[in-house]
């Protein structure tokens, strides 16, 4: 099945929500109804921009998700509660927030932006 053939508000199975992480969310993964991904970071101050990265996004978009934060750790918990399951707009959010907490512009060709420097006391993400 396309997964442009799936409604909205449509639950998917286990199966296709494995393939379509494994297609579209490398490191996101599927446990105990939630599709979750674990964000490390340098301590607290990366900490608190992830959260605030995702709690910008999830507001924007009205599809909030479940948080676990600690000193160097984000897990993000996405599922729609509505639905009872996982659907496009968990997926669709999940690709935003991996687009915007993962971006690197430093490692973009002819990026005017140098992004973070490769220095200890600017880290505050863990790259994949």
């Amino acid at each position: 099945m396309s997964w442009r053939e799936i409604k909205h508000d449509d639950v998917y199975t286990d199966d296709e929500v494995n393939a379509r992480l494994v297609d579209e969310l490398a490191h996101w993964y599927l446990e105990n109804g939630w599709i979750r991904r674990k964000y490390k970071t340098a301590g607290w101050k990366g900490t608190l921009m992830v959260v605030n990265t995702v709690g910008h996004l999830a507001e924007a978009a009205f599809h909030h998700p479940d948080l676990t934060v600690s000193y160097a750790f984000v897990i993000v918990k996405l599922k729609n509660h509505a639905a009872k399951g996982i659907t496009n707009k968990d997926f669709e959010l999940a690709k935003k927030i991996e687009e915007v907490v993962m971006w690197q512009p430093g490692v973009q060709a002819g990026s005017a932006l140098e992004g973070t420097p490769d220095d200890a006391r600017f880290k505050y993400l863990k790259y994949d």
